[in-house]
């Protein structure tokens, strides 16, 4: 047991003790605080558009055979098909421009109420890709191919060649966008400036717009070929970014 004449030195020690600790927590406290940014951020996004015509098409076409046989219908649509691709080279297309997207063959059948199907035939389809990168022969090299034997004509979309130009100034014009809606809030919010903190970028694909008709003239060279128009493309890039607002 401890003896009684030591029990009076117990007490302040501890509370001295509590003291210094409550002092260090206090310390560390404050030394964790961090002062809060002077200036607020505007986080905003604009765009820029530049405008540009086409100088390339893709354009799907194909031959389509119906014959008895299998056999038959596939050396059918074969014959036609080497027909169409020689007229191709024959308008000054070149090899890397065609390319084959499709071949298929599937029975042909009838069907009547409460009968069986009965199998009256075979299809044979054979589809390529053309790559036009003249757009006034455009219509010419259709109407060749159909002359050759297409007999499906599936769709079209409309291209640039090179895009980096076109990219570049939708940037420019992007970021003044940004700018001017950044100043346009310093303004209405009594700041005096804004610094640009942070900036990202978006996508940038062209998206076909429609033209006036008529430049649909402008698009066939020959007269009497099927008229083609190429509309508008625009290419668009989409930024973001932070400004610091300036008192």
């Amino acid at each position: 047991m401890t003896p009684a004449h030591t029990r009076p030195f117990a007490q302040p020690l501890r509370v001295a003790s509590l003291g210094l600790l409550l002092a260090s927590l206090s310390i560390g406290a404050a030394s964790a605080q961090t002062p809060t940014s002077p200036n607020p951020l505007l986080h905003l996004s604009a765009y820029g558009e530049v405008k540009a015509a086409p100088d390339r098409a893709t354009i799907s076409v194909g031959v389509q055979t119906l014959a008895p046989t299998a056999a038959q219908a596939m050396a059918q649509n074969r014959e036609r098909m080497t027909k169409v691709m020689a007229m191709l080279m024959k308008q000054g297309l070149a090899a890397r421009d065609i390319q084959t997207s499709s071949i298929d063959l599937n029975a042909q059948y009838s069907y009547n109420q409460n009968e069986p199907p009965k199998l009256t035939g075979y299809q044979a389809s054979n589809a390529v890709m053309i790559m036009v990168n003249d757009l006034p022969r455009l219509g010419p090299v259709l109407d060749a191919v159909v002359e050759a034997g297409v007999n499906q004509v599936n769709g079209i979309s409309f291209g640039l060649k090179n895009t980096q130009g076109l990219e570049d100034a939708a940037r420019v014009a992007a970021v003044k966008a940004l700018k001017a809606k950044a100043d346009l809030y310093a303004s209405a919010t009594g700041h005096r400036s804004v610094r640009l903190v942070s900036l990202s970028e978006g996508g940038g694909s062209p998206e076909p717009r429609p033209m006036a008709l008529m430049a649909m003239a402008k698009m066939g060279a020959d007269a009497g070929s099927t008229p083609v128009a190429g509309g508008e493309l625009t290419v668009r890039i989409d930024v973001t970014g932070d400004y610091a607002l300036i008192p």
